[in-house]
């Protein structure tokens, strides 16, 4: 069969057992070693399935349960598959798979503002408490920055927002364009430690809402100020524009839309900076297990996809950094903790909610250690001498926000 033929033919490092819903035994052993891995499938039809998309089957059964762990743990699985295809060129079968996907991902990723809309509601919409139970206490929904490696989540999100700070190089009272909001965290930081007037475009309910309270408190000048609103629809000029963990959402047809919006919003001197998940082994399509139950319209971007529109929009590219790995300490800590609170995420939503959302944040941490996901923070101006021709500038805030200064540009 071509599930045994598969597994055979992958598992060159560690030891795959798989038991059916008849008790049957199937080991898979490598020669290399690796984890050791032992899961019972108890959908008889599973086997027919899994040939025709085998990430999303191996997703769903997962998610159903009908795929359990006997022997390692859902992360176990998953990295050894990871790191068995990071070494092996796939199946025939496989690639044809990811072949057929890549042809149908324009019309996956349209994305005009009303699917945008319904994309976001999605994910964005669930319970804040729910994202209460892993994120940090600022509600950074992103990959954070680990400048030494033994930060907590709290200090490391803390550094991303420093470390992007720094690159905006803002001026106090300069107004500051946040495209992909969440739930304020950025903009309240740009404000408090770099003066900046920040506006930000969210398009979900949930955030807004929860954004619009914290600024009652923390903004009551107005100096941070919130709107449901697309990137598309925004008007105006802005000395700054940030925008962080958005662009995966925007879809590959809309590139060339989203960084000519860039360039009309940007004031003549200003800095802009992108900070997204992208690929390093070239333009992928989405997973379709992460399209069809997380993320749906999503986008991974390889850099031969993005700098394309830069350049026609007609920005000047100051400085690209990739993030490796940073993405997966990020994920590895927001597992831990769902894992530690899941009996609280098991009572908001139920047992199938936690098992998906277990698979996504497992998935996602894998894929960031063995499968090629970085992340890219792109620095954009409209004039190439609208920043230092040195990187030196952005270790010297860091260095005075460490030391409790405000961090703000020095003339």
């Amino acid at each position: 069969m071509f599930f045994e033929w598969l597994f055979n033919r992958l598992v060159q490092a560690g030891s795959l057992t798989v038991i059916d819903h008849n008790g049957r035994r199937n080991r898979f052993q490598g020669t290399r070693p690796g984890p050791v891995v032992t899961i019972r499938l108890d959908d008889p039809t599973f086997r027919r399935r899994f040939p025709f998309n085998p990430e999303l089957a191996l997703g769903e059964a997962y998610m159903d349960g009908t795929l359990t762990m006997e022997d390692g743990s859902l992360y176990d699985l998953l990295s050894l598959l990871a790191r068995n295809l990071e070494e092996t060129r796939p199946h025939l079968a496989i690639r044809l798979i990811h072949r057929l996907n890549g042809l149908f991902r324009r019309f996956q990723q349209f994305n005009p503002v009303s699917r945008a809309r319904r994309n976001v509601a999605h994910h964005y919409d669930l319970s804040a408490k729910l994202y209460d139970l892993f994120l940090d206490r600022d509600r950074q929904y992103s990959c954070a920055y680990f400048a030494d490696g033994n930060e907590t989540l709290e200090e490391a999100q803390e550094k991303k927002k420093r470390h992007i700070a720094a690159k905006l190089l803002i001026e106090p009272g300069q107004t500051v364009l946040d495209i992909g909001c969440g739930w304020g965290g950025l903009g309240f930081y740009l404000a408090r430690e770099a003066g900046a007037r920040v506006t930000g475009l969210t398009l979900s309910n949930e955030q807004l809402r929860e954004a619009d309270a914290r600024a009652e408190k923390e903004s009551p000048d107005g100096r941070v100020r919130f709107y449901l609103r697309d990137y598309r629809e925004e008007t105006g000029t802005y000395d700054r524009i940030v925008s962080v963990g958005m662009f995966e959402h925007v879809g590959i047809n809309h590139f060339r839309c989203f960084f000519n919006q860039i360039s009309t919003l940007l004031a003549p001197g200003g800095v802009a900076l992108l900070h997204t998940i992208g690929r390093t082994n070239g333009p992928g399509a989405t997973s379709p297990w992460i399209r069809k139950y997380i993320f749906p319209g999503g986008c991974l971007p390889a850099l031969s996809e993005i700098l394309p529109h830069v350049e026609k929009a007609g920005l000047v590219i100051t400085d690209i950094e990739t993030l490796r790995l940073h993405y997966a300490e990020t994920l590895r800590r927001w597992r831990q903790r769902f894992q530690a609170n899941r009996q609280k995420v098991r009572a908001l939503y139920d047992e199938r909610f936690c098992r998906m959302w277990e698979y996504y944040l497992t998935g996602s941490e894998i894929s960031f250690r063995h499968l090629g996901l970085v992340v890219f923070q792109i620095q954009m101006a409209q004039r190439q001498d609208a920043v230092p021709i040195t990187r030196d500038y952005t270790a010297d805030f860091e260095l005075k926000a460490e030391k409790g200064h405000s961090g703000q540009r020095v003339a």
